[in-house]
């Protein structure tokens, strides 16, 4: 394996990396490696900020170890405004307070979708504390530049992702899979290629999405939630595992 591959390989937490050692030998695998670490260096010599952190890129795969997965909660990328992406899908810091205008849609109709389903209110954006628990909060695309929402979907990270969640499913054999718009419902093939996993689908949560399809993510006046999170909970209990105190 090249260099560059190497490094960009070693970023990952170890037990993920145990996950992958067997394609280290395959070509198209180092080149995936190779092109993602080549691009990613090149786009981050810019003017334009890229998001999030070179730091925060695998922070999901950090806050979660493969051992400790329970839920699959997939986003699509980075958020593209300064200040918020921070590695974890859906979430971003807990300094942003809930009044702010930077506080995204999608994250004020989960907590919508949580009250209705009987949990607590979110009191701050930041969703670590599921990540903590055994939620993987996984974006497809694990890298956006500044203002430029999808710029970097065809660099490979869909690759990566996929391969990643395959492993994930075929080791684990009890999982929650939260598929929430078009994007993320397309790795439904994945969750079915494995037994034994649960997957609940929805709209998207932003606010151009929320209403949008025959499974919405909130009924259309915002009375009626998916239930994904009581689901969710109850189905993790059948399975003699512990529910997410979400």
């Amino acid at each position: 394996m090249n260099l560059q591959a190497q490094v960009f390989f070693n970023r990952l937490p170890k037990d993920y990396q145990a996950l992958l050692n067997d394609l280290l030998g395959e070509p198209a695998f180092i080149d995936l490696l190779t092109s993602l670490a080549s691009q990613e260096a090149q786009a981050r010599e810019l003017e334009t900020p890229i998001f999030p952190t070179h730091s925060d890129v695998f922070k999901a795969l950090f806050l979660t170890p493969v051992r400790n997965i329970r839920v699959i909660l997939i986003g699509q990328d980075p958020y593209h405004t300064p200040g918020l992406a921070h590695g974890l899908a859906f979430s971003i810091p807990h300094e942003i307070p809930m009044q702010s205008k930077l506080f995204p849609s999608s994250l004020r109709n989960i907590n919508k979708a949580l009250i209705f389903d009987g949990f607590r209110a979110l009191s701050h954006g930041n969703l670590s504390h599921w990540a903590n628990q055994g939620v993987l909060l996984l974006n497809t695309c694990l890298t956006v530049p500044m203002g430029i929402p999808h710029a970097h979907r065809n660099w490979g990270w869909a690759q990566l992702t996929d391969i990643l969640l395959n492993r994930i499913a075929m080791r684990l054999p009890h999982l929650v899979w939260l598929l929430w718009g078009s994007a993320a419902q397309q790795k439904e093939s994945i969750a079915n290629n494995c037994q034994g996993h649960l997957i609940l689908k929805a709209s998207h949560p932003s606010g151009l999405g929320v209403y949008q399809t025959k499974t919405p993510f909130l009924s259309k006046g915002g009375l009626i939630g998916c239930g994904h999170f009581k689901k969710t909970n109850t189905w993790l209990i059948q399975q003699n595992l512990d529910p997410i105190r979400w």
